[in-house]
């Protein structure tokens, strides 16, 4: 029999070896060389400079731009101040990233954001049910809603992953050249650039979450 500890947990459990079952690689510590590095990449792409651009206005080569934006150098703070200058930012800003948040999203039930798309036209409602993530990655996951009214529309095309799980009603969804019958508790993940959307709506009303992953754009 496993022994009690005193404040009632289990002696001698072994946290690592409690994993989710994602794939997902553990998270990367932050250090300031890559922060740094990173902040400074995604300031010359929204001035949509090239790193030959910004080095030559920073008065540093190539390669130690390079280098620093991907976390191999520590700079000095003169070379710092000559990149933020170029930049035309506050030297502070490029230390902004460094302190790191872990961002989370939390909505009550009823309380998320209804979203106008094109969707809503035909009798389907979109309710936001998280935002305000930042990183390389948007998450959109909604909750729709189909009503009596609604009515069919196959011709929704965008960018990324979408992945639906159907909570109530059925529906026969298109996706490209194939129709699957969806009933609670299916689900489904495609590539959301080729058309799709619900081709037949077979029982009235319905719900299904909808959650849609794509790139931000870094430009």
């Amino acid at each position: 029999m496993r022994r009690v500890a005193e404040d009632g947990s289990k002696a001698g459990a072994d946290l690592a070896s409690y994993h989710t079952g994602s794939g997902a690689p553990e998270p990367r510590e932050s250090t300031l060389e890559g922060a740094l590095g990173a902040q400074v990449r995604a300031l010359r792409r929204q001035l949509d400079l090239t790193v030959s651009d910004l080095a030559g206005a920073a008065g540093i080569s190539v390669g130690m731009l390079s280098k620093m934006e991907n976390g191999q150098i520590s700079p000095s703070l003169a070379t710092l101040q000559s990149i933020a200058k170029a930049l035309n930012v506050p030297i502070t800003t490029l230390f902004s990233a460094f302190e790191e948040r872990r961002d989370c999203s939390f909505v009550r039930a009823g309380q998320g954001v209804v979203i106008e798309r094109r969707g809503t036209k035909v009798g389907h409602q979109y309710e936001l049910l998280g935002h305000g993530l930042g990183g390389d990655i948007v998450i959109e996951p909604y909750l729709i809603c189909l009503s009596e009214e609604a009515v069919p529309f196959t011709e929704f095309r965008h960018a990324g992953v979408e992945f639906i799980f159907m909570l109530t009603g059925e529906v026969l969804y298109r996706h490209a050249d194939r129709a699957y019958h969806l009933r609670p508790g299916d689900s489904l993940m495609f590539d959301s650039g080729a058309a799709h959307g619900p081709e037949a709506l077979l029982v009235r009303p319905m719900t299904y979450l909808s959650v849609i992953v794509y790139a931000r754009d870094m430009r």
